[in-house]
């Protein structure tokens, strides 16, 4: 008889945590690890996707979270939350590519929209994609986020971004309006 995996756990990260998440978030996007899953960034962008003083400076920065999801004690994915005045912004996601498809990232979405609708109280939150990332915008517009069509730089010549394999990127915003919460809740 099958069981249901043990549930998901969400805490904030800690500075003992920084070493397992850089090796988590570059996992989930770059090098071979990362083919092991969809969300790979591969073949558009070489080099890192972060390191451990960028997930420092999330873990650290004023109004900045960045939530640690674990099951039996192990991190299987994170995600960057940073308070932006009316809206909440959305980062930093990777599911361990064992993990993809099962489900988890629509979990752990609606966890982090709940928690900047309790936590802060805004209503919108906004996320930059790479805009030739069509498969993973089209994931995303399923769970209710829109294209706007703003476009920011991608930075090129900063390799803490990572080493661009080609010469058309840029970063998308999208955005998704939050339902309000009753507030009998």
């Amino acid at each position: 008889m099958d069981t249901a995996p043990d549930p998901l756990t969400f805490r904030d990260a800690a500075e003992s945590d920084v070493p397992a998440l850089v090796a988590l978030i570059e996992s989930a996007y770059r090098g071979d690890a990362s083919r092991g899953g969809w969300t790979t960034e591969a073949d558009i962008l070489e080099g890192q996707r972060t390191d451990p003083e960028g997930v420092r400076t999330v873990i650290a920065a004023p109004g900045s979270r960045l939530l640690v999801v674990e099951r039996d004690g192990r991190p299987l994915a994170c995600c960057q939350l940073e308070h932006r005045g009316a809206a909440a912004y959305f980062g930093m996601f990777a599911v361990s590519p064992g993990h993809q498809g099962e489900g988890l990232g629509k979990q752990i979405i609606a966890e982090a929209e709940r928690t900047v609708r309790a936590d802060w109280g805004v209503l919108e939150m906004h996320m930059t994609v790479i805009s030739v990332r069509n498969d993973l915008i089209a994931w995303y517009e399923r769970r209710g986020y829109r294209r706007t069509g703003r476009m920011t730089p991608f930075p090129y010549g900063d390799e803490r971004f990572g080493i661009p394999l080609r010469d058309d990127l840029q970063f998308e915003l999208l955005i998704k309006r939050l339902a309000t919460v009753p507030a009998s809740q």
